[in-house]
């Protein structure tokens, strides 16, 4: 997991100095096209994946977003076999934007009732 954690870590910083936190299009341009691994991933990758992300996150030197958090996650998970979509939403009352991950329709790394508070606007 050391060797996740430290890929994960050097995603969010890849994030930061390619301005992607500045250039949405940019970003979603990359996360869309990101190919998913032609293998077959086994069952502990999606957790081992997420804890990695999770642990990066407590040493990462800025405060990381949820968007940032999805992208890297949703790539770490294509470059290991898993069909993860990163997924784009809102809610009305009070606004607020949200990003989270998706694998089979099943939001994974967030709460169980992101999918019924946030309206979905994209997936890629």
């Amino acid at each position: 997991m050391e060797f996740l954690t430290g890929k994960a870590f050097v995603a969010l910083g890849a994030f930061d100095l390619l301005g992607f936190g500045r250039n949405f299009a940019r970003l979603h341009g990359v996360v869309r096209r990101w190919p998913v691994a032609s293998k077959n991933a086994n069952p502990e990758t999606i957790e081992r994946v997420c804890n990695s992300v999770n642990h990066a996150l407590l040493w990462y030197p800025k405060h990381v977003r949820c968007l940032q958090r999805a992208a890297v996650t949703t790539c770490m998970l294509r470059e290991l076999g898993v069909r993860a979509q990163m997924v784009l939403g809102a809610k009305n009352n009070p606004f607020k934007a949200h990003a989270w991950v998706e694998v089979n329709g099943r939001s994974v790394n967030e709460r169980n009732d992101v999918q019924m508070k946030y309206g979905v606007w994209e997936r890629c």
